[in-house]
């Protein structure tokens, strides 16, 4: 069971998380997939090309302005930056909260192959407790909801979203017992063609599942952050939506679904590119889609809508080190005016 006094610390530490103008860096890429990304660009996948990408981040100079907190990786949370710190001291002197990844992946549904759900509970209770001695103040763990075709067969099944709800509570409650805030990332995925309808419904039976269960499980809801999807049309959709409608879809949406008593919620940003994930976030954050203040902050989690062009600006040489930092912090200062309902067209420039 969580003391009152360990609960106190968590909500602390989640509303740090969600703190007004600043969002969550996730840079908890697996080796395969950062090796993917990297292969895109022509660079090689080393330990140490992984190690310089992650060092150009947490060493931009006043990141910490923008972004509360990073989602390491099990490697990057054991790193040293080139001049010997470790990573973990570099973000804490950034007053930047480190997190870690703690699901180890997906796998095929028994019964349901063509969902998934993730991988990790054994053994987690001891690997948050080295976790949190490594100095992670959070945890993340990402289940993913696929929507099928009209004619697919009617996913996604109420089992895949049941155990994907369960599985997040599960874990919910081991991070809360190691004292770590827990991130639950439910993703509804864009791929495929379905409607913005389609997204809303597959959201809602997925967040209403997930509350149900974490209750059940004893999760103190203040203490922990929600990272999930926008409500969005998929990629291939013929009829995309303005951030105005995926603004007012989501908040309504979520004024039906989520608890009060959650500190905050930290959007993915799924298949969406920089900008269109930027300005979804600013929608949904300006009246009159807000309809007055809402009772949740409406934060950011951003992987590649934080990362993409200081990717391709670096493109592994040193020598493009400052100018990638710099698109890196224009990014973030895009998200943190979003947050706010500031952002604009024109800020861009």
């Amino acid at each position: 069971m969580v003391t009152r006094e360990q609960r106190e610390n968590l909500k602390r530490v989640a509303q740090q998380m969600v703190a007004s103008g600043k969002g969550i860096l996730a840079a908890d890429e697996s080796t395969g997939t950062i090796e993917k990304k990297f292969a895109k660009v022509g660079i090689p996948c080393t330990e140490d090309t992984r190690r310089a990408y992650r060092e150009l981040f947490f060493t931009t100079p006043g990141f910490g302005e923008f972004i509360s907190g990073v989602i390491l990786y099990d490697e990057t949370i054991r790193q040293n930056a080139s001049d010997g710190r470790s990573f973990v001291s570099i973000l804490q002197k950034a007053g930047v909260l480190p997190g870690i990844k703690v699901d180890q992946g997906t796998t095929a549904m028994e019964g349901s192959p063509n969902e998934k759900v993730t991988k990790g509970l054994a053994g987690l209770p001891e690997r948050l407790k080295e976790y949190a001695q490594l100095g992670a103040k959070f945890a993340k763990w990402r289940a993913v909801i696929t929507i099928g075709p009209p004619t697919g067969g009617g996913l996604p099944t109420d089992a895949n979203i049941r155990q994907n709800a369960k599985d997040l509570a599960a874990y919910a409650k081991d991070c809360q017992e190691a004292g770590i805030v827990p991130i639950v990332e439910p993703e509804v995925l864009m791929d495929g063609s379905h409607d913005i309808s389609a997204c809303r419904d597959a959201s809602e039976r997925t967040l209403t599942a997930l509350f149900e269960e974490l209750k059940n499980a004893g999760v103190a809801i203040d203490g922990i952050i929600l990272k999930t999807n926008m409500v969005i049309p998929a990629k291939d959709c013929h009829k995309q939506a303005t951030p105005e409608e995926i603004a007012e879809a989501t908040l309504a949406l979520f004024k039906k679904v989520l608890p009060k008593e959650l500190v905050g919620q930290a959007f993915l940003s799924g298949g969406q590119s920089e900008e269109e994930a930027t300005a979804n976030l600013n929608a949904i954050n300006s009246p009159p889609a807000g309809g007055g203040p809402l009772p949740w902050k409406m934060s950011f989690s951003y992987g590649r809508a934080l990362q993409n062009t200081a990717l391709k600006t670096w493109n592994g040489k040193a020598e493009n080190v400052p100018a990638a930092q710099k698109a890196f912090l224009h990014r973030a200062r895009m998200n943190s005016l979003a947050t706010l309902g500031k952002y604009s067209k024109e800020t861009e420039k």
